[in-house]
Order: structure tokens, then sequence, then C-alpha cells
């Protein structure tokens, strides 16, 4: 399995830290550690920072903020870290968070350590060594949104997570945030968008029920066990975890889901193997969920339109960020070209 075990790469410039301060945190907090051996980072990094901290004794993993200008509820470590902390009894694939240090003399922001995972993380294409039958990857597929199933399922009021949102409006305010987060974040070279604002505005349903979402979930934010039964053990980036309406957070992940026959472009923006000869689509598994979950998907074009939109503000800010030299990772220089495209979607779908 060491050839399939997710791997970090080097530490890009512009996300170092004072690894010297960090580990005297850490020794003072964190049982045996020993001598840091070394510090890796995790591929992304559009959102929260992800690193790997190898010591002699135990391998952590550290999550901190990225630098630069972000909105007013994101990038909360002391949230995500208590989101994980309660619902760690309650939904058995939750990574066992260990310290929170919010000392901003530490590393310039508030992080937090869990322990590594041990698995295999999905991301553009299965790493070498790795292969799936048209059979597999069909119950792949299904066996990891089963967990997100199991997740909707969760009682918040007993895991000590009922103020973790607003109640009810959610679509409401997701509608009416997302709108906002564009028009602040828009470019001069990309779509106003203001008829797609107008159009999700117009058409919302309300609320099917409120429950924990994680607002994230993908095959790269899941961790599978060892290739024979690639069993889900995790599932990691729990930033955006909120209250909130169940088809909601299916959208967000299906916008992510990128099938076989989808055009060009839609291809360049696959982060994880969902292209696969078996793998479900998008509408098999809205049909797989609603069953399940016992909710109907009579207004799924709206939550389509929104999943896409949504996707379509998460990489403005990003480019914003770019352009504004506030990030200089290469991956982000086209992003407007993709915002483009993804309102292009939201309108193809709007008819």
């Amino acid at each position: 399995m060491t050839t399939l075990r997710d791997q970090p790469g080097e530490v890009r410039a512009e996300d170092a830290f004072d690894t010297a301060a960090v580990t005297a945190w850490l020794h003072s907090t964190v049982d045996g550690l020993g001598e840091l051996r070394e510090v890796r980072q995790y591929p992304g990094g559009a959102s929260n920072l992800t690193y790997l901290l190898c010591f002699a004794g135990r391998e952590l993993i550290l999550r901190r903020p990225p630098a630069g200008q972000k909105a007013r509820s994101a990038h909360d470590m002391r949230r995500e870290f208590l989101v994980q902390s309660r619902l760690a009894p309650v939904y058995p694939y939750v990574p066992d968070v260990l310290a929170m240090c919010t000392d901003p003399a530490v590393l310039g922001s508030d992080f937090y350590v869990m322990e590594r995972l041990d698995g295999i993380i999905l991301r553009g294409d299965l790493p070498d060594g790795l292969t799936l039958s048209e059979t597999g990857a069909r119950s792949l597929a299904l066996r990891v949104f089963d967990r997100l199933i199991e997740l909707h399922q969760v009682d918040a009021e007993a895991a000590g997570l009922a103020d973790l949102g607003k109640g009810a409006g959610y679509v409401e305010r997701q509608v009416r945030g997302w709108t906002d987060r564009y028009r602040k974040a828009r470019t001069p070279d990309v779509p106003e968008s203001e008829d797609v604002m107008a159009w999700l505005a117009d058409n919302q349903p309300g609320d099917v029920r409120t429950c924990v979402i994680h607002n994230d979930f993908r095959f790269d934010n899941v961790v599978l066990d060892e290739p024979g039964t690639l069993e889900v053990v995790g599932v990691l980036d729990w930033e955006m975890a909120t209250l909130g309406d169940p088809l909601m957070d299916l959208a967000g992940s299906l916008a992510y889901w990128i099938q076989a026959d989808d055009d060009q472009v839609a291809q360049l923006l696959r982060r994880q193997p969902t292209h696969l000869p078996g793998m479900p689509t998008r509408r098999e598994l809205v049909d797989y969920y609603c069953d399940r979950s016992g909710l109907s998907a009579r207004n799924w074009t709206f939550y389509e339109v929104f999943g896409l939109f949504r996707l379509a503000v998460i990489m403005q800010q990003i480019y914003y960020r770019f352009r504004e030299g506030q990030t200089h990772n290469p991956a982000f220089e086209h992003f407007g070209r993709f915002v483009e495209y993804l309102d292009g979607r939201c309108r193809k779908a709007i008819g």
C-alpha cells in the first residue's frame, strides 16, 4: 500500500512557516513526538492549507488558513476543530483532532493538528497500482455517498452541534451570501451573471430539512483503506460544515462530479476519477441519494444551478486573490475562464 498512500510535496515558498516555533509549541502540547524530521505540504491549498509533520515518534497533520483576503466566516480554525471534536463520537469517519493553537505568536494565525489518517485519497486519476472494474467503480461511488447520507442522519443536538448553524432559511441565506461574494470578487474579465443570480433568487425552494452538512464532500476529501476493499476510513476538510439543507450539500458535491461524456472544458476541471467506466452519472447519484434519504428531487434544477454557481464563485474568489497578488500558485491563472464556463453551464441548465 505504500505506493498508493497519499503523498504530499514540497512546501510552497508562500505557504512556509516558522517550523521551530510550531515544533516548540507542539512539544509542550502533544506527547510522543520526538525530533521533527520533515515538513511537507498537500496539494491544493486554494482553501485552508494542509501539511504533514513527520516527527520521529509520530506523524501529524497541521491545518491553517491561507494568507490574503478572506471571507468573514471562512477559514475559522476554531470552528473546524470544534466540529470534528463533537462529531467524532457519533460519526466514525472524523479524524482524531489533537490540539488547537490560538496564539498568533506561534504561526501568525490559529491552527490545529490531528492524527494522520493512513490511506488512499483519490485525486484527478487513480494512483499507480490501483485499478477499478466498472462494478468496482460504481460500488465505490455509492459507498462514498452512503457516508454523506449517514452524515445527514446525525442528530445534531445530541452531538452538541445544535448551535452550528442559524436555523431555518438556509437556502435563502446561501443564495444571498454567494451572490454577494461573487459581486465582491468579480473582476472585469468574467461574466456579470446578474441574470443567473436573479433566477436563483426567484426560484429558490424552502429548506427540505436542517441537518449537519459537510459542504465540500468529494473523493479528494475522503480517505480509503487498502485497495482490496476501498472502504471509507475518514472524511477530511470540515471547514465549511454547518447545519443546513442536505440537498444543497448534495448539489455542491455534484458540481465537482465530472462524467465521462462531459465536454473537454469540464474534463479540465476534473479533480477526482469520476470519469471512469462504471461511475454513476450525476442524475443517478441524485436518484440514489433521494431514494435512500426519502427526499424529493422535484426541484433539482435549482440545486444543480446553485451548485454550479457556487463553484464559479469559489473559483472566482481564488482568481481574485491571484490577480491581486495574494497567491502566486500558477494553477489559478486561468480560473477566470472556468468561471465563464460555469456561468454558461448555469444558463444551459436554466434553459
